[in-house]
């Protein structure tokens, strides 16, 4: 593949899925994604040697995220996503609506707060620094539904639809930069909803449910603006190379398809994930109950049985 300055690549075949899967490396997202793993496993395996249990749900769920952003990054699908609309709406709504949440259902933030071993007094470390940064001012803002709410409508409409995505598009950083503001916007909106790690924010069920769809329409809204758009709106894939044997326009609308359709999947997968915690939530609470209610009949039945040792002694 043939870059120049990553804002164009010169005569590329026409897209077919075999091309798109084709290993095709980002060395920032490659290096980070296996530094991710790495630590990941650390923590894991750490645990394990305590003696102490962790999920494999969670395990496969972060493992299966941090592929998912190799997948888009770290193959063909990464240089066709420089010329085509449609290629680079799904490596968008792959790397900030699915990645996160499967990251975020790996409670990795749970994981190094268990793993990591605490300084000793008047000592900072890595354990004591994480904790410091979740309680902190700028966690409890990130984090609030009033910011992540707005940042994640704004990351599409501000970004596309102003020269701002041109010119990120215009380098190998910019469009790095790109990426990782869409995965990171991608994991503050769904962490207050998902809720598997600790945070500043942890609204009820009904709430994290609201917060969810409050976004999702504008999203919808925007794949349709796409779809019914009488000529292209970005100026980056405006004249995609002849040889890919396209035309701008079907392919933008393509695009705006995709982000239409994408946004049932995360909603899907969060209410599926929210249910399940509800009803572990509900069953932990019943279970804490049946033990008060046990414990109580049991202080009364000893009440009882002291009350008639009692008569029986005055009988005596």
């Amino acid at each position: 593949m043939d870059h120049s300055g990553h804002g164009m690549t010169m005569d590329l075949p026409p897209f077919t899925l075999g091309r798109g899967l084709q290993w095709s490396a980002d060395p920032f997202f490659l290096v980070a994604c296996l530094v991710g793993l790495a630590l990941y496993a650390w923590g894991v395996v750490r645990l394990r040697r305590r003696g102490d249990s962790w999920s494999v749900g969670r395990t496969v769920s972060f493992v299966v995220g941090v592929l998912s952003v190799m997948l888009v990054m770290c193959t063909g699908l990464n240089d066709y996503g420089m010329v085509m609309f449609s290629v680079h709406m799904v490596q968008h709504m792959v790397i900030s609506m699915l990645s996160p949440i499967l990251i975020l259902l790996g409670a990795p933030v749970t994981l190094a707060l268990r793993a990591l071993p605490p300084a000793g007094r008047g000592r900072k470390g890595p354990r004591e620094l994480l904790l410091a940064l979740l309680h902190s001012r700028y966690m409890r803002i990130i984090t609030h539904p009033a910011f992540t709410i707005p940042l994640f409508i704004a990351s599409l409409y501000a970004l596309y639809f102003t020269p701002l995505f041109d010119f990120l598009m215009g380098s190998k950083t910019g469009h790095i930069a790109m990426m990782v503001h869409f995965l990171a916007v991608g994991v503050v909106f769904f962490w207050p909803i998902i809720g598997v790690d600790p945070g500043p924010h942890r609204p009820g069920y009904l709430m994290r449910m609201l917060e969810l769809f409050a976004g999702m329409p504008f999203h919808a809204f925007f794949g349709i603006a796409l779809m019914m758009a009488s000529e292209p709106m970005v100026e980056t894939f405006k004249n995609p190379p002849a040889s890919l044997g396209i035309e701008a326009l079907a392919d933008q609308n393509a695009a705006g398809g995709i982000a239409w359709a994408f946004s049932e999947i995360p909603s899907v997968l969060v209410l599926i994930a929210l249910l399940f915690q509800w009803y572990g939530s509900e069953q932990r609470q019943a279970r804490r109950k049946d033990r008060a209610a046990d414990r109580d009949g049991d202080q009364e039945l000893e009440a009882y049985n002291a009350y008639l040792a009692s008569l029986n002694a005055r009988g005596n």
